[in-house]
């Protein structure tokens, strides 16, 4: 007698049916039968899920938005552009929209990725070189400076924020500026990135406060 094939099809919350019986999976992909799975397991999991479920909701709202609110932005300036032959915003696309009351803006920046090149190994023998032939040494802040400017963290990035910091710093003697020019050398723009930012107040005299979308921030 021939018989129907049985089927496997998954039920909500990571449940399942295997005809009529029920099974979680487990980590190695075995089907474990629902009976013998602990009840602060079961709880456990539909709580994960339903978390989860909310988290990916919520993105794809978050990246819908982002969207929505770029091409409005770009929308408005199109518009600037057929009547003024021209585009509002400073350079790189960077843009500030308010409202008329003064009370809400949205902010949109263009940030550059950055990279360094080999003449960042140049700058720093250059600079170890300088603070070595220098008499009397250098100042402990300095010193400070450049070790933080040119270590290297867990993620293999170098700090940028101090190397700019090093090049703002006025020092005529030799060889700091061939050291300088060997680090602004190094510097390569690898991409850019877009933000955009909303911010709203009471009035228009009042403290700027970010609307907060980042979770981590919320």
């Amino acid at each position: 007698m021939e018989t129907q094939a049985e089927t496997t099809t998954a039920a909500p919350y990571g449940i399942v049916a295997v005809g009529d019986e029920r099974f979680f999976r487990d980590t190695q992909g075995r089907l474990v039968p629902e009976s013998q799975v602990k009840a602060e397991h079961r709880l456990e999991d539909d709580t994960v899920r339903k978390i989860i479920d909310h988290a990916e909701h919520l993105s794809a709202m978050i990246t819908r938005f982002r969207g929505h609110t770029f091409d409005d932005v770009e929308a408005f300036i199109e518009l600037l552009g057929e009547k003024y032959g021209g585009k509002r915003g400073g350079a790189k696309g960077n843009v500030t929209l308010t409202s008329y009351d003064g009370c809400h803006k949205v902010v949109v920046a263009v940030q550059d990725q950055l990279s360094f090149g080999p003449e960042l190994q140049v700058a720093k023998g250059l600079v170890d070189e300088c603070i070595a032939s220098w008499s009397g040494g250098a100042e402990p802040e300095l010193l400070a400076l450049v070790q933080h400017a040119f270590q290297v963290d867990k993620e293999g990035r170098i700090n940028r924020a101090a190397l700019f910091q090093l090049r703002r710093l006025d020092i005529k003697r030799e060889p700091w500026p061939q050291a300088m020019e060997a680090l602004g050398d190094a510097i390569r723009v690898i991409g850019s990135r877009e933000y955009v930012r909303f911010y709203k107040r009471d009035h228009p005299r009042g403290r700027w406060i970010a609307i907060t979308i980042d979770l981590a921030s919320a």
